[in-house]
């Protein structure tokens, strides 16, 4: 439906401050581009799913096992073992749904042993990540007790790699059966009366990989087995979920399409930003330099190309659009932090990492008819994390600055906007200098958010609001001296929003100066 200026909606803008000067040569003072944008409000959209602002859990390094669970007897304040200062940081982020126990640690994980008491599960080798010993002291009440404390939604990952489909299904009857069968009662002699809620459920992961190097034929018959398995007891509806494609694998996708895209409601799809493209020698966290930047940024953009060719084989099959694109590994993959054990995954987070995950969000609000969820990699210590800890410590990522000020878009309409965008050069390569989306919510304020990827020059924006009327302006910003600032547990809060005033309302235009590599966020009242 069509909505025109006469509603007086209220505005509100959402642009990250990622400022600074570049990490090797400071930024020209008075430099600045030039753009025009119009948001077009009076052409509305479909709906922002609140579930691309999706987390991943992974038992992987320190994701789990000190990140969230430090058991009920830890000097750590918790809650029944899991850390009372990241409950309430990710309840503050707003955390629609959590994607759980993998990844690659999903395909060989058996729901049994993480069930019972504690002293008597079993200890088992994590094969993908370090060799270490998996304990199961962290498994489905203590994930479940988890997505209830932070008021998320569970997105289980199954196990098809190794698992069997008695085993998936047995699996869901545990967590959601209200009955008195033997599993049922089992849950309920476990200490969980209630049933759960399970409302997605991925039928295997990374299945042309570490889920079982399979050819997308054969998968296509396997996931046919076991989505027959996968059954909704009690009233639980569940999603079932393919296991898709890896980056631009666009064959897999139509062969999962085309022989079983009428039994899924959703087929995942792979993507990592490395600022080389070389998993052997992916580059540093900290250490870069402003070609490293653009590097990281160009391939970053590189997701909306995926996204649109995906989503054509996908309107091929199915031009309703019932089936999404779930993007469930996602996020910026660097080399370790030096002193860490390589298979932890652990990495820093800067600002670059801020704008590249600004950028991803941005483009799944463009493509809200496709992209009905995304899953971050990964909540917690392991690469581009909301959250890091060290011990009692803990602190939040630029990456979790940028998921708090966006979720505003939660559940919104999208907005279309036009946008007019100078050139970001370095040597022969090219990148726009600015990115955009925009969306209105259920109260009728617009939000808009915008990434200035060019290091070194501010971008002056004069932005159009059409159909709807503007007014008082406030906001915030992002900003640091540096690309490469980090927060360290001495210097948790050097990375934060403070306020932003560099706004002006001129009739029915607003006019904005924006920091070099900034992300700027304004609320404008009519």
């Amino acid at each position: 439906m069509r909505r025109t200026g006469q509603f007086g909606f209220a505005v509100s803008l959402v642009l990250f401050g990622v400022a600074g000067a570049d990490a090797a040569r400071p930024a020209a003072q008075g430099d600045r581009v030039t753009a025009d944008m119009t948001i077009r409000v009076d052409q509305p959209k479909g709906t922002i799913s609140r579930n691309v602002y999706g987390q991943f859990a992974e038992h992987l390094g320190r994701l789990v096992y000190d990140g969230l669970w430090v058991g009920d007897g830890s000097a750590i304040p918790n809650t029944r073992g899991i850390r009372n200062d990241v409950i309430a940081a990710l309840k503050n982020l707003q955390v629609p749904v959590l994607r759980w126990p993998g990844g690659c640690f999903a395909d060989e994980y058996h729901w049994r042993d993480g069930i019972g008491p504690r002293a008597a599960r079993p200890r088992r080798i994590n094969t993908h990540w370090g060799g270490v010993i998996e304990t199961n002291a962290f498994g489905t009440h203590e994930f479940m007790d988890l997505t209830e404390l932070i008021g998320a939604d569970a997105y289980i990952s199954g196990n098809v790699g190794t698992g069997t489909p008695q085993e998936l299904m047995e699996w869901i009857e545990y967590m959601t059966s209200d009955s008195d069968s033997t599993l049922a009662g089992l849950r309920k002699q476990n200490g969980r009366a209630a049933p759960w809620k399970v409302p997605y459920v991925g039928v295997g992961n990374e299945s042309w990989g570490c889920g079982g190097n399979m050819r997308p034929e054969y998968y296509a018959d396997l996931y046919r087995r076991y989505a027959t398995f996968v059954k909704s007891y009690s009233g639980n509806r569940i999603q079932r979920y393919a296991s898709g494609s890896n980056g631009e694998d666009y064959n897999w996708t139509d062969v999962l399409m085309a022989q079983v895209g009428r039994r899924m409601q959703g087929l995942s799809m792979h993507y990592y930003t490395l600022p080389t493209g070389n998993w052997d020698k992916k580059g540093s966290a900290t250490r870069f330099d402003e070609q490293a930047w653009h590097a990281t940024l160009a391939r970053t953009l590189r997701m909306e190309e995926l996204l649109q060719k995906h989503s054509a084989i996908m309107d091929k099959y199915d031009p309703e659009k019932r089936v999404g694109l779930i993007v469930d590994e996602w996020g910026t993959w660097y080399d370790v932090e030096p002193g860490t054990k390589p298979g932890f995954l652990y990495q820093q987070n800067s600002l670059r990492d801020a704008v590249a995950a600004a950028i991803n969000l941005n483009l799944f609000h463009q493509h809200s008819d496709r992209v009905t969820m995304a899953n971050i990699a990964q909540m917690v210590n392991v690469l581009q994390a909301m959250i890091l800890t060290e011990k009692d410590k803990m602190l939040l990522t630029p990456t979790y600055h940028v998921f708090e000020m966006y979720k505003v878009h939660q559940d919104a309409t999208s907005i279309p906007i036009e946008l007019s965008s100078p050139p970001y050069r370095l040597g022969d390569a090219t990148v726009p200098a600015l990115h955009a989306s925009a969306s209105r919510d259920k109260a009728g304020r617009i939000h808009v958010s915008i990434v200035n990827l060019d290091p070194n020059r501010a971008a002056q924006v004069s932005m159009k609001i059409a159909g709807a009327a503007s007014g008082r302006v406030t906001g915030r910003v992002l900003t640091a001296p540096t690309i490469n600032a980090v927060n360290t547990f001495e210097t948790p809060d050097a990375v934060r929003p403070v306020p932003f005033t560099d706004a002006a309302v001129q009739g029915d235009r607003i006019t904005l100066t924006l920091p070099s590599k900034s992300v700027v966020v304004l609320e404008i009242q009519p």
